[in-house]
Protein backbone atom coordinates (compact mmCIF):
# COMPACT_ATOMS: atom_id res chain seq x y z
CA UNK A 1 0.00 0.00 0.00
CA UNK A 2 1.73 2.89 -1.23
CA UNK A 3 -0.03 6.06 -1.46
CA UNK A 4 -0.11 7.74 -4.65
CA UNK A 5 1.85 11.61 -5.12
CA UNK A 6 -1.35 14.16 -5.24
CA UNK A 7 -1.02 16.56 -8.27
CA UNK A 8 0.30 20.19 -7.72
CA UNK A 9 -1.52 22.50 -6.09
CA UNK A 10 -2.82 25.26 -8.58
CA UNK A 11 -6.00 26.49 -7.10
CA UNK A 12 -5.79 29.91 -4.97
CA UNK A 13 -4.76 29.67 -1.52
CA UNK A 14 -4.46 32.98 -1.04
CA UNK A 15 -5.45 34.14 2.96
CA UNK A 16 -8.57 36.26 3.00
CA UNK A 17 -6.42 39.46 3.41
CA UNK A 18 -4.96 39.10 0.50
CA UNK A 19 -8.07 38.29 -1.57
CA UNK A 20 -9.57 41.86 -0.13
CA UNK A 21 -9.68 44.67 -2.56
CA UNK A 22 -10.79 48.38 -1.80
CA UNK A 23 -14.03 49.01 -2.17
CA UNK A 24 -15.72 45.87 -2.88
CA UNK A 25 -18.29 44.25 -0.47
CA UNK A 26 -20.39 41.61 -0.23
CA UNK A 27 -23.97 43.37 0.92
CA UNK A 28 -25.79 46.26 0.09
CA UNK A 29 -27.78 47.82 2.89
CA UNK A 30 -31.41 48.88 1.83
CA UNK A 31 -31.76 52.83 1.93
CA UNK A 32 -33.04 54.02 5.28
CA UNK A 33 -37.28 54.20 5.72
CA UNK A 34 -36.81 56.22 8.57
CA UNK A 35 -35.60 59.24 9.93
CA UNK A 36 -31.38 59.25 10.45
CA UNK A 37 -30.14 59.19 13.79
CA UNK A 38 -26.89 61.80 14.13
CA UNK A 39 -24.17 58.63 15.38
CA UNK A 40 -23.30 60.90 18.52
CA UNK A 41 -26.53 60.22 19.58
CA UNK A 42 -26.17 56.82 19.24
CA UNK A 43 -22.38 56.22 20.40
CA UNK A 44 -20.31 58.74 21.54
CA UNK A 45 -17.23 59.57 20.13
CA UNK A 46 -14.84 58.38 22.86
CA UNK A 47 -16.25 55.25 22.74
CA UNK A 48 -16.04 54.98 18.66
CA UNK A 49 -12.74 53.55 17.42
CA UNK A 50 -10.53 55.99 15.17
CA UNK A 51 -9.19 53.68 12.94
CA UNK A 52 -12.45 53.28 10.51
CA UNK A 53 -11.94 49.56 10.78
CA UNK A 54 -8.60 49.42 8.69
CA UNK A 55 -7.41 46.10 7.84
CA UNK A 56 -10.46 44.31 7.28
CA UNK A 57 -10.97 42.18 4.59
CA UNK A 58 -13.07 44.21 1.81
CA UNK A 59 -14.31 40.92 -0.05
CA UNK A 60 -17.64 39.56 -2.14
CA UNK A 61 -19.71 37.17 -0.67
CA UNK A 62 -18.30 34.95 -3.86
CA UNK A 63 -14.79 35.52 -2.35
CA UNK A 64 -16.43 34.29 1.13
CA UNK A 65 -17.68 31.49 0.35
CA UNK A 66 -15.17 30.12 -2.00
CA UNK A 67 -12.34 30.87 0.67
CA UNK A 68 -14.26 29.23 3.92
CA UNK A 69 -15.64 25.79 1.95
CA UNK A 70 -11.82 25.58 -0.18
CA UNK A 71 -10.00 25.74 3.34
CA UNK A 72 -12.98 23.66 5.14
CA UNK A 73 -11.72 20.61 2.97
CA UNK A 74 -8.30 20.74 3.86
CA UNK A 75 -9.71 19.89 7.62
CA UNK A 76 -8.90 16.52 8.59
CA UNK A 77 -12.18 15.32 10.52
CA UNK A 78 -14.01 12.52 12.46
CA UNK A 79 -16.42 12.27 9.28
CA UNK A 80 -13.88 11.47 6.76
CA UNK A 81 -11.91 8.75 8.83
CA UNK A 82 -10.45 7.16 12.05
CA UNK A 83 -8.70 9.42 14.24
CA UNK A 84 -6.45 6.96 16.64
CA UNK A 85 -5.49 9.04 19.19
CA UNK A 86 -4.75 7.38 22.34
CA UNK A 87 -6.55 8.37 25.44
CA UNK A 88 -8.54 10.94 23.30
CA UNK A 89 -11.31 8.99 22.51
CA UNK A 90 -12.17 10.91 19.58
CA UNK A 91 -14.98 8.40 17.96
CA UNK A 92 -18.11 9.50 15.81
CA UNK A 93 -21.39 9.57 17.51
CA UNK A 94 -24.80 9.56 15.48
CA UNK A 95 -26.16 12.75 14.17
CA UNK A 96 -29.34 12.48 16.50
CA UNK A 97 -27.23 13.57 19.58
CA UNK A 98 -26.77 16.78 17.51
CA UNK A 99 -30.18 16.83 16.61
CA UNK A 100 -31.63 16.57 20.43
CA UNK A 101 -29.19 19.02 21.29
CA UNK A 102 -31.10 21.73 18.95
CA UNK A 103 -34.32 20.97 19.82
CA UNK A 104 -35.19 25.01 20.04
CA UNK A 105 -37.00 24.67 23.90
CA UNK A 106 -33.59 23.90 24.85
CA UNK A 107 -31.19 25.03 22.99
CA UNK A 108 -32.81 28.71 23.07
CA UNK A 109 -33.55 28.23 26.78
CA UNK A 110 -32.26 31.40 28.90
CA UNK A 111 -29.73 30.05 31.41
CA UNK A 112 -31.65 32.49 34.42
CA UNK A 113 -34.90 30.96 33.31
CA UNK A 114 -36.83 30.41 36.63
CA UNK A 115 -37.33 26.94 37.62
CA UNK A 116 -40.71 26.98 36.64
CA UNK A 117 -39.70 27.40 33.10
CA UNK A 118 -36.75 25.47 33.02
CA UNK A 119 -38.29 21.98 34.16
CA UNK A 120 -37.62 19.80 30.90
CA UNK A 121 -34.15 20.86 31.01
CA UNK A 122 -33.96 20.34 34.88
CA UNK A 123 -34.87 16.88 34.29
CA UNK A 124 -32.61 16.42 31.54
CA UNK A 125 -29.57 16.98 34.02
CA UNK A 126 -31.48 15.05 36.45
CA UNK A 127 -32.06 12.12 34.29
CA UNK A 128 -28.43 12.06 33.22
CA UNK A 129 -27.29 11.92 36.65
CA UNK A 130 -29.10 9.07 37.56
CA UNK A 131 -28.01 6.79 34.54
CA UNK A 132 -23.99 8.27 35.30
CA UNK A 133 -24.51 7.15 38.76
CA UNK A 134 -25.46 3.55 37.92
CA UNK A 135 -23.22 3.71 35.23
CA UNK A 136 -20.02 4.51 37.71
CA UNK A 137 -21.95 2.72 40.57
CA UNK A 138 -21.23 6.10 42.92
CA UNK A 139 -24.08 7.83 44.40
CA UNK A 140 -23.61 11.44 43.75
CA UNK A 141 -23.59 13.00 40.42
CA UNK A 142 -22.70 16.80 39.74
CA UNK A 143 -22.82 17.94 35.89
CA UNK A 144 -21.36 21.67 36.58
CA UNK A 145 -17.70 20.76 35.35
CA UNK A 146 -16.96 21.87 32.05
CA UNK A 147 -14.24 19.54 30.70
CA UNK A 148 -12.19 17.08 32.21
CA UNK A 149 -9.61 18.43 34.32
CA UNK A 150 -12.44 20.44 35.60
CA UNK A 151 -14.11 17.50 36.95
CA UNK A 152 -10.80 16.04 38.18
CA UNK A 153 -9.92 19.24 39.83
CA UNK A 154 -13.14 18.89 40.99
CA UNK A 155 -13.05 15.76 42.71
CA UNK A 156 -9.66 16.48 44.74
CA UNK A 157 -11.40 19.78 46.28
CA UNK A 158 -13.93 17.43 47.29
CA UNK A 159 -11.50 14.80 48.85
CA UNK A 160 -9.67 17.99 50.77
CA UNK A 161 -13.28 19.33 52.02
CA UNK A 162 -14.19 15.47 53.25
CA UNK A 163 -10.69 15.35 55.11
CA UNK A 164 -10.81 17.97 56.92
CA UNK A 165 -14.21 17.49 57.73
CA UNK A 166 -13.06 14.12 58.84
CA UNK A 167 -9.84 15.35 60.58
CA UNK A 168 -11.31 18.21 62.17
CA UNK A 169 -9.37 20.37 60.40
CA UNK A 170 -9.99 24.21 60.78
CA UNK A 171 -9.83 27.01 58.54
CA UNK A 172 -5.87 27.92 59.05
CA UNK A 173 -5.40 24.85 60.12
CA UNK A 174 -2.43 23.02 58.17
CA UNK A 175 -4.18 19.44 57.26
CA UNK A 176 -1.73 16.80 58.45
CA UNK A 177 -3.09 14.87 55.21
CA UNK A 178 -1.70 16.67 52.46
CA UNK A 179 0.37 13.88 50.12
CA UNK A 180 -1.84 13.05 47.08
CA UNK A 181 -0.06 9.81 45.09
CA UNK A 182 0.07 10.31 41.40
CA UNK A 183 1.50 7.32 39.05
CA UNK A 184 4.37 8.02 36.82
CA UNK A 185 2.30 7.11 33.60
CA UNK A 186 -0.80 9.39 34.66
CA UNK A 187 -1.97 12.26 32.74
CA UNK A 188 -0.14 15.65 33.31
CA UNK A 189 -3.48 17.23 34.61
CA UNK A 190 -3.72 15.05 37.53
CA UNK A 191 -0.55 16.33 39.36
CA UNK A 192 -1.70 19.81 38.16
CA UNK A 193 -5.34 19.02 39.86
CA UNK A 194 -3.56 17.87 43.19
CA UNK A 195 -1.42 21.23 43.19
CA UNK A 196 -3.77 23.50 42.68
CA UNK A 197 -5.73 22.43 45.54
CA UNK A 198 -3.32 22.26 47.96
CA UNK A 199 -1.28 18.87 47.81
CA UNK A 200 1.86 17.78 47.77
CA UNK A 201 2.68 15.45 44.64
CA UNK A 202 4.62 11.65 45.43
CA UNK A 203 4.76 9.72 42.26
CA UNK A 204 4.31 6.03 42.75
CA UNK A 205 6.34 3.60 40.21
CA UNK A 206 4.84 1.70 37.39
CA UNK A 207 6.16 -2.28 37.17
CA UNK A 208 7.68 -3.75 34.19
CA UNK A 209 4.31 -5.14 33.14
CA UNK A 210 2.79 -1.44 33.44
CA UNK A 211 0.80 -1.79 36.66
CA UNK A 212 1.10 0.10 40.13
CA UNK A 213 3.89 -0.95 41.96
CA UNK A 214 2.14 -2.33 45.06
CA UNK A 215 5.34 -2.49 47.04
CA UNK A 216 5.81 0.76 46.44
CA UNK A 217 2.33 2.42 47.55
CA UNK A 218 2.77 0.81 50.68
CA UNK A 219 6.08 2.54 51.38
CA UNK A 220 4.37 6.29 50.64
CA UNK A 221 0.96 5.27 52.44
CA UNK A 222 3.24 4.47 55.43
CA UNK A 223 3.68 7.98 55.95
CA UNK A 224 0.64 9.08 57.26
CA UNK A 225 -0.17 11.92 55.30
CA UNK A 226 -1.82 10.38 52.21
CA UNK A 227 -4.45 11.99 51.45
CA UNK A 228 -5.45 9.83 48.34
CA UNK A 229 -4.71 8.37 45.43
CA UNK A 230 -5.25 9.67 41.61
CA UNK A 231 -5.71 6.38 39.26
CA UNK A 232 -6.34 5.72 35.73
CA UNK A 233 -7.85 2.56 34.78
CA UNK A 234 -7.90 1.47 32.29
CA UNK A 235 -3.94 2.94 32.66
CA UNK A 236 -2.34 5.17 29.94
CA UNK A 237 -0.79 2.44 28.80
CA UNK A 238 -3.86 0.82 27.88
CA UNK A 239 -3.71 -1.61 30.78
CA UNK A 240 -6.51 -2.85 33.35
CA UNK A 241 -5.16 -2.63 36.67
CA UNK A 242 -5.39 -5.61 37.58
CA UNK A 243 -5.03 -4.99 41.57
CA UNK A 244 -7.03 -2.10 41.79
CA UNK A 245 -9.19 -3.68 44.77
CA UNK A 246 -5.99 -4.12 46.63
CA UNK A 247 -5.13 -0.60 45.34
CA UNK A 248 -8.04 0.80 46.88
CA UNK A 249 -7.47 -1.15 50.28
CA UNK A 250 -4.25 0.03 50.76
CA UNK A 251 -4.67 3.83 50.46
CA UNK A 252 -8.67 2.79 52.02
CA UNK A 253 -6.43 1.60 55.44
CA UNK A 254 -3.89 4.36 55.07
CA UNK A 255 -6.37 6.95 55.77
CA UNK A 256 -6.97 7.68 52.25
CA UNK A 257 -9.05 8.40 49.26
CA UNK A 258 -9.13 7.05 45.81
CA UNK A 259 -9.90 9.65 43.05
CA UNK A 260 -9.99 7.74 39.74
CA UNK A 261 -9.36 9.60 36.19
CA UNK A 262 -12.43 8.56 34.01
CA UNK A 263 -10.45 9.54 31.01
CA UNK A 264 -11.20 6.10 30.01
CA UNK A 265 -13.93 4.64 30.46
CA UNK A 266 -14.39 4.02 27.03
CA UNK A 267 -12.88 0.61 28.33
CA UNK A 268 -15.42 -0.14 30.85
CA UNK A 269 -19.04 1.46 30.18
CA UNK A 270 -21.62 -1.71 30.53
CA UNK A 271 -18.65 -3.76 31.96
CA UNK A 272 -17.40 -2.65 35.10
CA UNK A 273 -18.07 -0.09 37.80
CA UNK A 274 -15.75 2.20 39.20
CA UNK A 275 -17.64 2.07 42.65
CA UNK A 276 -17.65 -1.66 42.94
CA UNK A 277 -13.84 -1.44 42.81
CA UNK A 278 -13.68 0.83 46.33
CA UNK A 279 -13.25 4.14 43.93
CA UNK A 280 -14.29 6.87 45.62
CA UNK A 281 -14.90 9.74 43.29
CA UNK A 282 -14.55 10.02 39.37
CA UNK A 283 -14.94 12.20 36.66
CA UNK A 284 -16.55 11.76 33.64
CA UNK A 285 -15.45 12.60 30.06
CA UNK A 286 -19.11 13.32 28.27
CA UNK A 287 -17.88 14.34 25.32
CA UNK A 288 -15.25 11.54 24.68
CA UNK A 289 -16.84 8.90 26.64
CA UNK A 290 -20.59 9.32 25.89
CA UNK A 291 -20.63 11.47 22.68
CA UNK A 292 -18.24 13.85 20.36
CA UNK A 293 -18.00 16.78 19.68
CA UNK A 294 -14.45 16.13 21.19
CA UNK A 295 -11.48 18.41 20.11
CA UNK A 296 -10.66 22.05 18.21
CA UNK A 297 -11.32 23.46 22.05
CA UNK A 298 -14.50 22.22 23.02
CA UNK A 299 -17.33 22.20 24.30
CA UNK A 300 -16.62 19.61 26.72
CA UNK A 301 -18.40 18.06 30.45
CA UNK A 302 -16.99 16.62 33.12
CA UNK A 303 -18.88 15.37 35.74
CA UNK A 304 -18.09 14.66 39.54
CA UNK A 305 -19.32 11.16 40.54
CA UNK A 306 -18.80 10.50 44.23
CA UNK A 307 -19.80 7.97 46.98
CA UNK A 308 -23.11 9.02 49.29
CA UNK A 309 -20.27 9.95 52.02
CA UNK A 310 -18.75 11.89 49.79
CA UNK A 311 -22.27 13.56 48.20
CA UNK A 312 -22.63 16.46 51.13
CA UNK A 313 -19.29 17.98 49.45
CA UNK A 314 -20.65 17.97 45.30
CA UNK A 315 -20.84 21.86 44.32
CA UNK A 316 -23.97 23.58 44.28
CA UNK A 317 -26.73 24.00 43.23
CA UNK A 318 -27.40 20.06 43.14
CA UNK A 319 -30.62 19.07 40.73
CA UNK A 320 -32.83 17.36 42.75
CA UNK A 321 -36.71 15.56 42.15
CA UNK A 322 -39.72 17.74 45.02
CA UNK A 323 -42.56 15.62 44.15
CA UNK A 324 -43.45 15.48 41.29
CA UNK A 325 -40.98 18.39 39.90
CA UNK A 326 -37.39 19.27 39.48
CA UNK A 327 -35.55 22.30 41.53
CA UNK A 328 -32.08 23.69 42.10
CA UNK A 329 -31.36 22.82 45.77
CA UNK A 330 -28.37 25.09 47.20
CA UNK A 331 -28.71 23.67 50.97
CA UNK A 332 -25.71 21.86 51.22
CA UNK A 333 -23.50 23.37 53.79
CA UNK A 334 -20.24 21.00 53.07
CA UNK A 335 -20.31 21.85 49.33
CA UNK A 336 -17.10 23.23 47.69
CA UNK A 337 -19.17 25.75 46.38
CA UNK A 338 -20.23 26.56 42.56
CA UNK A 339 -17.52 25.24 39.85
CA UNK A 340 -19.08 26.26 37.13
CA UNK A 341 -21.61 29.40 35.89
CA UNK A 342 -25.02 27.88 35.50
CA UNK A 343 -25.13 24.42 35.52
CA UNK A 344 -22.14 23.29 33.41
CA UNK A 345 -22.28 22.98 29.60
CA UNK A 346 -26.05 22.04 28.62
CA UNK A 347 -25.89 20.84 25.26
CA UNK A 348 -23.27 17.83 26.29
CA UNK A 349 -25.62 17.00 28.93
CA UNK A 350 -28.47 16.20 25.85
CA UNK A 351 -25.60 14.86 23.63
CA UNK A 352 -24.77 12.24 26.02
CA UNK A 353 -28.32 11.68 27.63
CA UNK A 354 -29.59 10.68 23.95
CA UNK A 355 -26.23 8.72 23.25
CA UNK A 356 -26.74 6.84 26.60
CA UNK A 357 -30.81 6.56 25.52
CA UNK A 358 -30.50 5.45 22.16
CA UNK A 359 -27.77 2.79 23.49
CA UNK A 360 -29.04 1.30 25.95
CA UNK A 361 -27.91 -1.06 28.56
CA UNK A 362 -26.85 -3.83 25.55
CA UNK A 363 -25.55 -1.10 23.34
CA UNK A 364 -23.64 0.47 26.14
CA UNK A 365 -22.15 -2.98 26.79
CA UNK A 366 -21.41 -3.57 22.79
CA UNK A 367 -19.24 -0.23 22.44
CA UNK A 368 -17.23 -1.17 24.76
CA UNK A 369 -16.67 -4.51 23.44
CA UNK A 370 -16.47 -3.04 20.18
CA UNK A 371 -13.95 -0.46 21.58
CA UNK A 372 -11.94 -3.28 23.29
CA UNK A 373 -11.85 -5.33 20.22
CA UNK A 374 -10.72 -3.27 18.14
CA UNK A 375 -7.80 -2.04 20.08
CA UNK A 376 -6.63 -5.81 20.57
CA UNK A 377 -6.90 -6.39 17.07
CA UNK A 378 -4.51 -3.47 15.93
CA UNK A 379 -1.85 -4.95 18.72
CA UNK A 380 -2.28 -7.95 17.08
CA UNK A 381 -1.67 -6.54 13.63
CA UNK A 382 1.38 -4.53 14.50
CA UNK A 383 3.05 -6.80 16.72
CA UNK A 384 5.25 -8.07 13.99
CA UNK A 385 6.65 -4.68 12.98
CA UNK A 386 6.72 -2.70 16.17
CA UNK A 387 7.77 -3.36 19.58
CA UNK A 388 5.18 -3.78 22.05
CA UNK A 389 6.58 -2.58 25.72
CA UNK A 390 3.93 -4.89 27.80
CA UNK A 391 2.39 -8.15 27.07
CA UNK A 392 -0.08 -8.13 28.51
CA UNK A 393 -3.81 -8.12 25.76
CA UNK A 394 -5.19 -4.24 25.92
CA UNK A 395 -8.03 -2.54 26.72
CA UNK A 396 -9.28 0.17 24.42
CA UNK A 397 -5.90 1.11 23.12
CA UNK A 398 -2.49 -0.15 22.97
CA UNK A 399 1.08 1.54 23.02
CA UNK A 400 3.87 0.59 20.20
CA UNK A 401 7.23 2.04 20.40
CA UNK A 402 9.72 2.83 17.45
CA UNK A 403 12.47 0.28 19.35
CA UNK A 404 12.86 -1.04 16.02
CA UNK A 405 12.67 1.26 13.39
CA UNK A 406 15.45 3.74 15.79
CA UNK A 407 17.77 0.93 14.70
CA UNK A 408 17.74 3.29 11.12
CA UNK A 409 17.54 7.03 12.73
CA UNK A 410 13.69 6.54 11.79
CA UNK A 411 11.91 8.11 15.04
CA UNK A 412 8.63 8.12 16.42
CA UNK A 413 7.61 11.69 14.99
CA UNK A 414 8.50 10.30 11.64
CA UNK A 415 6.07 7.22 11.51
CA UNK A 416 3.54 10.10 12.31
CA UNK A 417 4.46 12.23 9.46
CA UNK A 418 4.95 9.07 6.99
CA UNK A 419 1.15 7.91 8.10
CA UNK A 420 -0.37 11.56 7.27
CA UNK A 421 1.10 10.17 3.27
CA UNK A 422 -1.53 7.36 3.78
CA UNK A 423 -4.58 9.46 4.79
CA UNK A 424 -4.41 8.87 8.60
CA UNK A 425 -4.29 11.12 11.30
CA UNK A 426 -1.13 10.19 13.30
CA UNK A 427 -1.73 8.51 17.09
CA UNK A 428 -1.34 10.03 19.74
CA UNK A 429 3.00 10.25 20.29
CA UNK A 430 5.83 10.19 23.26
CA UNK A 431 2.85 9.71 25.33
CA UNK A 432 2.55 8.16 28.18
CA UNK A 433 6.43 9.67 29.11
CA UNK A 434 7.42 6.25 30.97
CA UNK A 435 7.71 4.54 27.23
CA UNK A 436 10.50 5.89 25.33
CA UNK A 437 9.18 6.88 21.82
CA UNK A 438 5.53 5.84 22.23
CA UNK A 439 3.02 5.69 19.72
CA UNK A 440 -0.30 5.21 21.69
CA UNK A 441 -3.27 4.14 19.21
CA UNK A 442 -7.09 3.94 19.83
CA UNK A 443 -9.56 3.25 17.85
CA UNK A 444 -12.81 3.39 19.12
CA UNK A 445 -15.34 1.44 18.64
CA UNK A 446 -16.33 3.68 15.88
CA UNK A 447 -13.97 1.78 13.31
CA UNK A 448 -14.92 -1.08 10.89
CA UNK A 449 -12.59 -3.81 10.19
CA UNK A 450 -12.01 -3.06 6.97
CA UNK A 451 -10.44 0.29 8.28
CA UNK A 452 -8.53 -1.37 10.78
CA UNK A 453 -6.86 -3.39 8.57
CA UNK A 454 -5.91 -0.17 6.14
CA UNK A 455 -4.47 1.36 9.25
CA UNK A 456 -2.33 -2.13 10.02
CA UNK A 457 -0.97 -2.21 6.44
CA UNK A 458 -0.27 1.58 6.26
CA UNK A 459 1.61 1.10 9.63
CA UNK A 460 3.06 -2.24 8.52
CA UNK A 461 4.00 -0.03 4.87
CA UNK A 462 6.21 1.97 6.91
CA UNK A 463 7.67 -0.14 9.18
CA UNK A 464 9.38 -1.72 5.35
CA UNK A 465 10.26 1.58 4.33
CA UNK A 466 12.55 2.69 7.51
CA UNK A 467 14.29 -0.91 6.82
CA UNK A 468 14.95 -0.25 3.35
CA UNK A 469 14.31 3.19 2.49
CA UNK A 470 14.37 5.56 5.60
CA UNK A 471 14.59 8.52 3.73
CA UNK A 472 11.50 8.75 2.94
CA UNK A 473 9.99 8.21 6.29
CA UNK A 474 12.36 10.87 7.47
CA UNK A 475 11.19 13.72 4.91
CA UNK A 476 7.55 12.70 5.03
CA UNK A 477 4.99 14.27 4.82
CA UNK A 478 5.61 14.22 0.91
CA UNK A 479 1.72 14.77 -0.14
CA UNK A 480 0.95 17.52 2.05
CA UNK A 481 0.53 21.40 0.99
CA UNK A 482 3.58 21.84 3.09
CA UNK A 483 6.04 19.45 3.95
CA UNK A 484 8.03 19.03 7.08
CA UNK A 485 7.53 21.91 9.25
CA UNK A 486 10.83 22.95 12.02
CA UNK A 487 8.41 22.67 15.23
CA UNK A 488 11.13 23.93 17.65
CA UNK A 489 11.10 26.76 16.04
CA UNK A 490 7.42 27.36 15.76
CA UNK A 491 6.93 26.10 19.85
CA UNK A 492 9.56 29.37 20.22
CA UNK A 493 8.75 31.65 17.77
CA UNK A 494 5.61 31.60 17.08
CA UNK A 495 3.93 33.47 14.75
CA UNK A 496 0.06 33.93 16.00
CA UNK A 497 -1.81 36.21 13.55
CA UNK A 498 -1.01 37.67 10.48
CA UNK A 499 0.24 41.02 9.30
CA UNK A 500 0.81 42.80 5.90
CA UNK A 501 4.26 42.20 4.91
CA UNK A 502 5.52 45.54 5.31
CA UNK A 503 4.16 45.78 8.78
CA UNK A 504 5.28 42.45 9.53
CA UNK A 505 9.11 43.45 8.44
CA UNK A 506 9.09 46.20 10.60
CA UNK A 507 7.34 44.66 14.15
Amino acid sequence: MTPKATPHVTQNEALIFERSQAGRRGYLLPPLDVEETPLDELLPAHLRREDDLAGVPEVSEVDVVRHFTRISTWNYHIDLGMYPLGSCTMKYNSRLNEKVARIAGFAQLHPLAPEEDAQGALEVIYELQQHLSEITGLAGVSLQPAAGAHGEMTGVMIIRAFLDERDGVKEGDVPRRNVMLIPDSAHGTNPASAHLSGFTVKTIRSTSEGQTDLDHLRELCASGDVAGLMLTNPNTVGLFERNIKEICRIVHDAGGLVYMDGANMNALVGWARPGDMGVDVIHLNLHKTFSTPHGGGGPGSGPCCCTKELAPFLPVPRVVKDGEAFKLDFNYPQSVGRVKAFHGNFGMHLRALAYILTHGPDGLREATEAAVLNARYIAHGLTTDYDKPFDAPPMHEVVFTDKRQSRKGVHTLDIAKRLIDYGFHPMTIYFPLIVPGAMLIEPTESVGRQELQQFIEAMRSIAREAQDTPALVLDAPHTTRIGRLDEAAAARKPVLRWQPEEKATTA
